[in-house]
């Protein structure tokens, strides 16, 4: 048994990629789902591999099902092909189309091959081993928050905040009416011209 190393470049940005660890005896529908995996996409949507060369043109496909399209040669099936029987050379590559609709482009190489004797056989493959760049967002775009602006974002509540003062801020201009009840009318009516015009620039934002 082999360890096969693959990188798997989006197209787009080839500074962005995963590297994925497979056994050759695993089959491209395991690949297929750690790719998926490592990129963070569903596992909903039509997909195929194609056998490649080094200039990225497309040869046989590896298809996840047997789709109603136009085949240059029926496809093999990814439940039934093992990825190590399409390796025709050390630097083997693959091109992955997923969600023909949207047509996710990715291309595959294989850079290192593990022999049985170094691998590390207590981790259950396939594994995503190495993560580059902040890979392309299924639906939508990631912000330069990423994740992280959701907790931001129940932490300080911004969903409310959107909409004007909070509670606090409420409470303290209630303070301040109650203050100019005491004052004269000049002063009651500049205290909440000042408030309209904090609630004006805070909703500018």
């Amino acid at each position: 048994m082999a360890i096969l190393k693959f990188r798997v470049y989006w197209e787009e940005d080839d500074a962005i990629y995963r590297d994925v660890l497979v056994k050759h005896t695993q089959s491209f529908l395991e690949l297929h789902q750690i790719i998926l995996k490592a990129f963070e996409f569903d596992q909903i949507h039509a997909a195929t591999f194609y056998r490649s060369n080094d200039i990225w043109k497309r040869g046989r496909e590896i298809s996840k099902e047997l789709y109603e399209k136009e085949y240059v040669a029926p496809p093999l099936i990814m439940s039934e092909t093992g990825v190590g029987t399409e390796i025709i050379d050390t630097n083997q590559h693959f091109i992955y189309v997923y969600d023909f609709a949207k047509t996710w482009t990715f291309l595959i190489e294989l850079i290192q091959v593990i022999k049985n004797a170094d691998a590390d056989l207590t981790l259950s493959y396939p594994i995503i081993s190495r993560t580059e760049g902040v890979g392309p967002m299924q639906y939508g775009s990631k912000g330069l928050l990423g994740k992280n602006f959701a907790d931001i974002e129940e932490k300080y509540d911004l969903s409310e905040a959107k909409d004007g003062f909070g509670e606090e801020g409420e409470e303290d201009a209630n303070a301040s009416d109650d203050g100019a009840d005491s004052e004269d009318d000049t002063d009651d009516e500049s205290g909440s011209d000042d408030g309209g015009f904090l609630e004006d620039s805070f909703e500018a934002y």
